[in-house]
């Protein structure tokens, strides 16, 4: 038998060093991302695109600032959070909606999108959609001024009926959840507001700090940061139960007996309807990765956004249930323009 060389040896073990970095090459180009074995999705390739239909600094800009930081790893590639505001969310969401579904756009979706249509003021539904994943839920807090002279939301509701037509409330838009909120609360209560309407909670919350509106019945979360600083005081919290992130605050129904379950955010991730589900899927699994990173939890804790995460499964149910729950409730209170 022919003898190996030195020489022959030191080949072969170059040889196989070569074929292995060419498996390690081939593994690292098609793995899973996620590490949940091979792919044969070549994706993502580029930064991705997350539509945030309302401005900065509201509760759903925050939460998708925070998540798009959290999910990045997952992924690979940079998320860049795009805010498209206008029309109380419909600018976006159209936006959202219409992109080429090739995964590089993802839609961060508010609960708006299931009133918009109702009220005449968004062409489409939640069925341009495909949900890949939904990340909260919050509450409604009526908030207003340090300075203001209602210490409880009882005072401030008998303000408002000695006075009808003249508290100024701000909200995230016309249609917006907090829109519907208020004027759920009118009919709960007799009360008569003069609405004022945001490009989202962050500039009604804004309004408010300056003195250009009276009161807000946004999240708790948009308002907790000036709460504890003593420049905002918070009335009420309408939940089942107090706050996480104002726990000393009671609940509408512990000071009136008025629980209205409906007046409450939700926000979840969709990309447009074609897209493929394997990217769709991939997306989701690298998202819901992403809401349980510790500092993205962290982040969620300290501005006082409730996490709330379901698969697209689950989180398609919800945006059915609230569409439905919609297009009977908004005509019944009057506003649908259609």
């Amino acid at each position: 038998m022919k003898q190996i060389t030195r020489k022959g040896i030191r080949w072969i073990w170059i040889a196989s060093g070569l074929v292995v970095l060419l498996l390690i090459g081939i593994g690292y180009q098609y793995s899973d991302p996620l590490g949940s074995g091979p792919s044969d999705v070549d994706f993502p390739k580029k930064p991705i695109t997350l539509i945030v239909p309302y401005a900065v600094g509201g509760g759903t800009d925050i939460t998708a600032r925070a998540l798009a930081k959290a999910t990045e790893k997952w992924l690979g590639q940079p998320i860049v959070v795009v805010n498209r505001t206008g029309g109380g969310g419909s600018v976006g969401l159209m936006e959202g909606a219409n992109a080429k579904g090739d995964g590089y756009t993802v839609t961060f979706l508010p609960a708006e999108l299931t009133t918009l249509p109702h009220l005449g003021l968004l062409p489409i539904t939640y069925e341009k959609f495909k949900p890949i994943a939904q990340t909260n839920f919050d509450p409604s807090a009526i908030t207003v001024r340090a300075e203001a002279p209602w210490q409880t939301v009882n005072e401030l509701f008998d303000y408002a009926k000695a006075h009808p037509g003249e508290l100024k409330m701000g909200n995230a838009g016309t249609g917006s959840i907090w829109h519907l909120a208020a004027v759920t609360l009118e009919r709960e209560t007799g009360v008569k507001f003069a609405h004022i309407p945001f490009e989202g909670a962050g500039p009604a919350v804004s309004a408010l700090m300056s003195g250009f509106v009276d009161a807000v019945p946004v999240s708790p979360a948009e308002v907790k940061k000036y709460v504890d600083e003593g420049k905002l005081r918070t009335l009420a919290i309408n939940a089942d139960k107090r706050s996480e992130a104002l726990p000393s605050v009671p609940t509408l129904e512990e000071q009136t007996g008025i629980y209205v379950d409906f007046t409450s955010t939700w926000r979840g991730l969709a990309v447009p309807k074609d897209t493929p589900n394997e990217i769709a899927e991939l997306l989701a699994n690298a998202f819901i990765k992403g809401t349980e990173d510790a500092e993205f939890r962290a982040s969620m804790k300290m501005n006082g956004l409730g996490l709330l995460v379901k698969d697209g499964k689950e989180f398609a149910k919800q945006l059915k249930e609230s569409h439905d729950l919609f297009a009977k409730m908004i005509p019944e209170l009057g506003l649908s323009r259609k």
